[in-house]
């Protein structure tokens, strides 16, 4: 490795979790089975929107897509960590490490899109019924989704080219189990203000603004469910959005609380381990908090398996 003050370097170090040695295979069989639940689970809600044409709706395409998006999401960080410590090694190239951080900020920022979209869709479906299938066609949908994916790439090259401008010191560790894009910034030895400046755009545009969406979207349905008469009417109305009300609150609790966290106290290992909630925890629950609650997914998924029920039992 050549690594000297202000000269370009071949590797970084990610030091991870523990470095100690009777650590390492409980670590890498908890990472390893986190990540297989995670894709496990959201190929299965993706197979069954897919095959089961009910379920070709607004709601479950952006479901599905948000299942694609969390299986690449995990998949740009967990297979490096687990080769890592299968191979006992913590390197990572300079090259490796930026197109990790590219990967990372496009699915992460994508995440908040598609929760952004599928607000929406519910505050059409509950604040404006009658107009639902006319506001919520296909072409809407795709363009979202386009959209999503073209602010989300363009994001991620931005801020991707302007750390390729940055040199670096002597010091290549990074005290995490990934390319983490603020740990990496720090360890630059060239002028960082241009990056900040777009770091906190970008946290206030594309983080702050599908938030504040998010917030408006919600306080308009909770006001449309109060005026629902019946009480059957209103449960029925507040479950079609609990579960993604249950995976918002939990994506954007544990990623602001990295942050507000890491802003507090200078402990990284503290910080990477607070970074696993967002960043692994929550796609693995989604599939869960999906289609435990969710007749449609359960059938879709009973379907799938060529289950048929006959006299109240599956078989």
């Amino acid at each position: 490795m050549e690594a000297g003050n202000e000269t370009g370097v071949l590797e970084f170090l990610l030091l991870g979790f523990s470095e100690e040695p009777e650590l390492q295979p409980l670590l890498f069989g908890l990472f390893l089975s986190m990540y297989l639940t995670t894709v496990f689970g959201n190929l299965l809600i993706i197979l069954a929107t897919i095959s089961d044409s009910l379920l070709h709706t607004p709601m479950y395409f952006f479901l599905s897509n948000l299942s694609f998006i969390d299986i690449c999401f995990t998949s740009t960080t967990i297979p490096k960590m687990l080769r890592n410590i299968q191979t006992q090694s913590k390197a990572i190239t300079y090259t490796g490490c930026v197109i990790q951080m590219y990967f990372f900020l496009l699915f992460a920022v994508l995440d908040i899109f598609i929760l952004t979209a599928m607000a929406y869709d519910r505050f059409v479906a509950i604040c404006h019924p009658l107009h639902y299938t006319v506001i919520m066609n296909p072409r809407l949908c795709g363009l979202m989704i386009l959209l999503s994916w073209v602010m989300s790439a363009l994001n991620s090259l931005l801020e991707n080219l302007l750390l390729l401008r940055l040199s670096f010191c002597a010091q290549v560790e990074i005290p995490h189990f990934f390319c983490e894009f603020n740990k990496v910034l720090q360890l630059a030895c060239s002028d960082t203000f241009p990056n900040d400046m777009v770091k906190y755009f970008v946290v206030v545009l594309m983080g702050g603004g599908p938030f504040a969406g998010i917030l408006y979207s919600y306080s308009k349905i909770v006001s449309s469910i109060r005026k629902i008469s019946s009480v059957q009417g209103k449960y029925k109305a507040f479950s079609t959005c609990a579960s993604h009300l249950s995976v918002v609150s939990l994506f954007f609790c544990t990623s602001i609380g990295v942050y507000l966290s890491s802003a507090v106290t200078h402990s990284s290992r503290s910080s990477g381990v607070a970074s696993v909630m967002y960043t692994v925890v929550t796609p693995m629950l989604n599939p869960f908090i999906y289609s435990l609650r969710n007749k449609d997914i359960k059938r879709a998924l009973k379907g799938f398996f060529g289950m048929r029920c006959v006299k109240g039992q599956w078989y």
